[in-house]
């Protein structure tokens, strides 16, 4: 989808608003961001960190969190708005969570200097960024068979392959 100038302005505006709250006393790098739906709404949300990392909520995927909540559906695109001098993309968990709702969903990425201002933007497509992405009819969805990669080595043999022979330690089927 198309976003006119002004749409996208405000977009990033949301984006660059919300990252002023992102909560990130351990990696100091605050992240905002905001989702504009089919309707025209736009949801923002900011980084917001924890002590064991693993329970950090990213921008994104609070931006998408205040969306689901206030009962909208249907994104279109995503601001994210970083740190300069390039900016950043969404993590792979952002990725996916995104793509959920709309692999074609076009993305701002934004970076800022130290004084707030506008050092660089890119845009880019979701689906470009996770084009294998899970989904409620993956793998059907795909189109056609997945090719191997040839820098991949020999398949790993699943469960199946070792089915009625001994394992190489104990055998506790005796």
């Amino acid at each position: 989808m198309k976003l006119a100038a002004a749409t996208a302005g405000e977009l990033v505006e949301a984006a660059r608003a919300v990252r002023a709250h992102a909560y990130a006393p351990y990696s100091r790098y605050r992240v905002g961001a905001a989702v504009l739906t089919r309707r025209g709404e736009v949801y923002a949300g900011c980084n917001v960190e924890n002590a064991t990392y693993g329970a950090t909520l990213c921008a994104e995927r609070s931006a998408v969190a205040a969306m689901i909540a206030a009962g909208a559906r249907d994104p279109v695109a995503c601001a994210v708005v970083t740190a300069g001098p390039r900016p950043g993309t969404p993590c792979g968990i952002c990725r996916q969570v995104l793509a959920e709702l709309a692999r074609e969903m076009t993305l701002l990425l934004v970076a800022e200097d130290a004084k707030g201002r506008i050092v660089a933007r890119r845009t880019d497509r979701l689906s470009r960024l996770l084009p294998d992405a899970f989904g409620l009819s993956w793998p059907r969805e795909r189109s056609g068979p997945a090719r191997p990669d040839p820098r991949a080595g020999p398949p790993i043999p699943g469960p199946e392959a070792t089915l009625g022979r001994p394992s190489r330690g104990h055998n506790h089927l005796k």
